[in-house]
């Protein structure tokens, strides 16, 4: 069995996205998604295109949770799914979300050249890599201009054996659309000077 997530699949930028596996093997490929990128997270709506002989094994596993979503947040999602307008919706915001990643790169090439953006074309988050020894400087000068970022180093496993790297995780697709570009700006504020 092959559990499929095309986690980032709807808001990828750098190319077409890919088919579903699940399209060329639906007896042996379970694919699961969830709105919480393309909407929200407070909807808790996700989905299951299960093989036919799982289903009611899932849905004797799954039980009582069914309580958590609500039909007519169920309902209103098949709805918008059918009707076309979740996908204009992706279309729209796929645009939306790639003029800000290229805002920030962009940004970042004139303002802070020695920050390199690392990453696939993809999501709603870039990882700026910083000079060795300035991750938390920089998480308490992002903090002091209103920014919230996280550092790399919440995301390091203990046992890692690569060395760590300093660098912060951002969010571009949070802020309002008036103040992407006043968030730009406190960023690079709070970045390090060049070594």
């Amino acid at each position: 069995m092959v559990l499929e997530d095309d986690y980032d699949g709807e808001f990828r930028y750098d190319r077409q996205p890919v088919g579903a596996v699940q399209g060329l093997d639906p007896d042996r490929v379970v694919y699961l998604g969830s709105a919480s990128k393309s909407l929200s997270p407070a909807l808790r709506l996700g989905w299951m295109a299960v093989p036919a002989h799982l289903v009611d094994e899932i849905l004797g596993a799954k039980g009582v949770r069914e309580l958590w979503s609500g039909a007519l947040d169920q309902l209103t999602l098949a709805d918008f799914i059918a009707c076309g307008a979740y996908d204009r919706h992706l279309r729209r915001m796929r645009l939306s979300y790639r003029r800000r990643r290229d805002q920030l790169v962009t940004t970042l090439a004139e303002r802070a050249p020695h920050i390199r953006v690392s990453g696939i074309a993809a999501g709603l988050h870039a990882v700026l890599e910083l000079p060795p020894g300035t991750e938390q400087d920089t998480l308490r000068a992002a903090r002091r201009h209103g920014l919230a970022v996280d550092g790399l180093a919440g995301y390091r496993h203990p046992d890692s054996p690569m060395p760590p790297r300093d660098g912060l995780v951002i969010g571009y697709g949070t802020p309002p659309e008036h103040s992407f570009t006043a968030a730009l700006h406190a960023l690079c504020l709070a970045l390090p000077d060049p070594a």
